[in-house]
């Protein structure tokens, strides 16, 4: 919301040397949050100047410009020259100069310039340029205004340019801030300042008239609340819509971020930030009949203001005419009764609709507007009669029109429950020990109604037709709730003000009496932590190996877990066949309608991402969820439980159980170098034992052992793929990517891909991660060179070799493959190294040879491996 100064300073009393920062600063006390500070771009000097004389001078590209002779005051220089190529006005008007030196929106600084064979000094401004609308037609006329200034006098001031409106962020509980009335209370409460509501005008004179009742026909109002609860109109005729918008109110309406559209709708929106109500004008002769306000049929349709033809659903209210519908209530109005500058005579609608209606019309249709923003977090129900009383009364003073006693009202009585405040509640939720005059006096101040708890009272009315209430001073006497002897009163009873439909339980009053008593008086004290508490073993997990991963050089990049059906069958299988994919009702990308079953889709799309950016090396990981849901389970649902319910126990478990199973994965992506070109030493292509080895990472802080299988995968490449095993058990893969997927994800050259089932691998390691003891013996290192058929897998050969050795072996490690002369066809030579330890000794060699022996006799059994000479 964006608050003009000038326009604050009329309904509270704001200090005239206060700068916008101060007011910001009092705002935040009350729970605001400070957005921006808003000036107009321009700087003098900028004054009223009086044509003298004009002399149009046709130019070689057909234009003709006037040379002008303008007075400006001796205290700006007499008469100067100046060029101005508008024809709107003639000698004798007084108009705006900007004299060299001055500095308009743009910015567009002004000097004395050469053009048109004279020396420029200055110029005649538009509003435009001016900065106060788009017309730009004609430089502006004061008297086109209304405006007869001494010349020489400061055009800023005049104006309203010198003007300044601060910026606050207003939440969806507050929508009573979303105009100057609402922000000046606040202002009151926040400095004492004396507030003047606006809205404190005597009912009588309010009163509407007849001959324009409105029907309210809603036949299916949403969770049972009717539609329109009010509907106020009024009738002014003879207005004139060329006359001008006062340059006071454009520049507010600039400030408060509106453009100035006209003077009939100017008058609208201003009263919509005044009060806080919205407002819509009719052109009274375009309306056939009388008007209804009523659900739109199946298949209706009606053209909006924006001039876009809108397909309606049943829940939208209209209002209607014998026409059809003439305007989405509440959101927008119709362009077949638009008011325009052919409109004599205005119908002004103030009405009090359903929130949840208006929100729901408002992002059915994607049409958010500046009145629904305002309905739909609620509209004080006391002020449409105010409201359309003041626009009426603008239109008369500044369009030339006048008010009759037509109109109409659909009145309805305003209840507002009392709330039940417990003694001593405030103070044990907040933790300030307040008095009770500070809890009284903070809820009053707001605008409540508090009384001494009477447990025989258990409601509280207002009456409708009693205009507003004014929440800005009173008290009431014996609302301090104190007994003989100073012991506390057992509560009170509140009734919130009209305005507030967001106290709706003693937990907002508490709020309200901590905002208005400083936010700063509750004290930071930090909770005792219960011992045993804190993360959990499998979140522990997750966390230290995306700690190691880290550390050993790999970035982590979330990614939407949004993919395609075929993304899917391709990297959640290992033959590519089609598994069924969650499909999602309403997803965020139409490409990518589908939840995950694997993380290295995502992968994909960083690294092309980042590639294309020029980053061409890259180590990259995800932990995430996949979404795998079984064959021939149906998931989902389309019993959608009603908003502001909660769900019954057994509908929240039929939802529980319509998810599908959700794993934690890990996956990560190397491709490009792993070590960098550099002086002495070639580039390292990442490869798979960067890959192998970031797996042996993710093992160590899990606390297990990861095995490599080979295998197949349809996405990977044939003959460089593995499966990972924990004790035999699968849990997952590692491999390079085959080409032609390489190429689809468009990656140049090779990538490597691992992905595991993080939950799973930390249910194999148990509870607890025992580090080893370091020992303080010497190891023993010997190598072994075995001959054996070339389809053996040097996994398995590497497991035989283990188990053979017992327990003295400390490390097994593939360090040679070799398959050429002096090996036979068919066969291939592996060399392993190995590492003895003993616990309690220093090995001798003799001992290291015989359990190396033991591993190769293993081997040979299983393999026919043998000793390589």
């Amino acid at each position: 919301m964006r608050v003009p100064l000038s326009w604050l300073r009329e309904y509270v009393d704001v200090a005239a040397d206060a700068a916008p920062e101060d007011v910001l600063a009092a705002l935040v006390t009350v729970g605001f949050e400070e957005e921006d500070v808003h000036r107009f771009e321009i700087s003098g000097p900028v004054v009223v100047g009086q044509v003298v004389s004009l002399e149009g001078e046709p130019q070689s590209n057909g234009k003709t410009i006037n040379w002008c002779q303008v007075d400006v005051g001796e205290e700006h220089g007499g008469i100067r020259g100046i060029v101005c190529g508008a024809h709107n006005f003639v000698a004798g008007d007084k108009v705006i100069v900007t004299l060299p030196g001055a500095v308009l929106p743009g910015p567009f600084p002004i000097a004395a310039r050469k053009t048109y064979g004279h020396v420029s000094d200055g110029m005649i401004a538009s509003a435009r340029e001016l900065g106060l609308g788009d017309e730009h037609n004609g430089i502006v006329v004061l008297s086109d205004l209304g405006i007869d200034a001494p010349v020489g006098t400061d055009a800023i001031a005049l104006l309203g340019l010198d003007d300044v409106a601060v910026e606050i962020n207003v939440t969806p509980d507050r929508g009573y801030a979303f105009s100057l009335r609402g922000v000046a209370r606040e202002y009151s409460h926040a400095t004492g300042a004396t507030f003047r509501d606006p809205a404190d005008r005597d009912f009588a004179e309010l009163q509407p008239g007849s001959g324009h009742t409105t029907v309210v026909d809603d036949v299916a109002p949403v969770r049972g609340r009717v539609g329109a609860s009010e509907f106020v109109t009024r009738v002014v005729r003879g207005v004139d819509p060329s006359r001008p918008t006062p340059p006071w109110m454009i520049a507010r309406l600039t400030l408060a971020g509106m453009r100035s559209l006209g003077v009939l709708i100017d008058i609208t929106n201003y009263v919509m930030l005044e009060l806080g109500q919205p407002l819509h004008g009719y052109d009274l002769d375009k309306l056939d009949g009388g008007i209804t306000v009523r659900r739109a049929t199946p298949g209706e349709k009606m053209t909006t203001l924006d001039g876009q033809d809108r397909a309606l659903h049943v829940e939208d209210l209209l209002i209607t005419d014998g026409s059809g519908p003439i305007g989405l209530a509440g959101v927008m109005g119709g362009g077949t009764t638009e008011m325009s500058e052919t409109t004599k005579n205005v119908l002004i609608e103030a009405a009090t609709f359903d929130p949840i209606t208006i929100a729901r019309t408002a992002r059915r249709h994607k049409l958010p507007s500046e009145a629904s923003k305002r309905f739909e977090r609620g509209v004080d129900p006391l002020i449409p009669f105010v409201a359309a009383r003041r626009a009426a009364d603008l239109m008369v003073d500044l369009a030339g029109g006048t008010l009759t006693e037509e109109g109409g009202a659909l009145f309805a009585e305003v209840f507002v429950a009392e709330i039940e405040l417990p003694a001593g509640f405030v103070q044990g939720l907040i933790g300030v020990d307040y008095t009770d005059d500070e809890i009284t006096g903070a809820l009053t101040t707001i605008g409540a109604e508090v009384a001494v708890a009477d447990p025989s009272t258990s409601s509280g009315t207002q009456d409708g037709g009693s205009g507003t209430q004014d929440g800005g001073s009173g008290t009431q006497d014996g609302g301090s709730g104190t007994q003989d002897g100073g012991s506390r009163t057992l509560g009170w009873t509140v009734i919130p003000p009209t305005w507030r439909p967001d106290l709706t339980d003693k937990w907002t009053l508490a709020e309200e009496v901590a905002r208005i008593h400083g936010l700063d008086r509750i004290p930071s004290v930090l909770p005792t932590p219960p011992s045993g508490r804190g993360l959990t073993p499998l979140q522990q997990g997750r966390r230290r190996v995306a700690d190691a991963l880290a550390a050993a050089g790999f970035v982590e990049t979330p990614a939407f877990p949004f993919t395609t059906e075929a993304q899917n069958d391709l990297h959640g299988s290992a033959s590519g066949e089609h598994l069924p994919s969650i499909r999602l009702a309403n997803p965020l990308d139409g490409q990518a309608p589908f939840l995950r079953r694997s993380l290295v889709p995502g992968l994909l799309q960083t690294a092309h991402r980042n590639i294309a950016r020029g980053l061409t090396d890259l180590a990259i990981f995800e932990t995430g969820a996949v979404f795998l849901p079984e064959p021939g389970v149906t998931y989902g649902t389309d019993e959608v439980p009603p908003l502001g319910v909660r769900p019954s126990d057994e509908t929240l478990a039929a939802l529980n159980a319509s998810i599908p199973p959700q794993h934690r994965h890990l996956a990560l992506l190397l491709t490009g170098n792993i070590v960098s070109r550099q002086p002495g030493r070639p580039a390292e292509p990442a490869g798979l034992s960067e890959a192998l080895d970031a797996a042996r990472v993710i093992a160590s802080a899990a606390g297990v052992e990861i095995d490599v299988v080979q295998s197949q995968r349809a996405a990977l490449h044939p003959g460089r793929t593995g499966t990972l095993q924990v004790d035999g058990a699968e849990v997952g893969y590692v491999g390079e990517l085959h080409p032609v997927v390489s190429d689809d994800a468009d990656l140049p050259g090779r990538a490597v891909v691992l992905e595991l089932d993080l939950d799973l691998i930390l249910s194999l390691a148990g509870r607890r991660v025992v580090a080893e003891s370091l020992s303080t013996f010497t190891a023993a290192t010997q190598d072994v060179s075995l001959t054996l058929p070339a389809d053996v897998a040097a996994g398995d050969v590497r497991a035989a070799l283990a188990e053979g050795a017992g327990a003295l072996l400390e490390s097994v490690r593939l360090v040679d493959d070799y398959r050429g002369e002096g090996v036979p066809d068919g066969s291939k030579s592996l060399t392993f190294a190995l590492r003895f330890r003993a616990d309690d000794r220093t090995l001798t060699a003799a001992e290291a040879t015989e359990a190396k022996l033991a591993g190769v006799a293993v081997a040979a059994e299983r393999f026919g491996a043998a000793l390589r000479d």
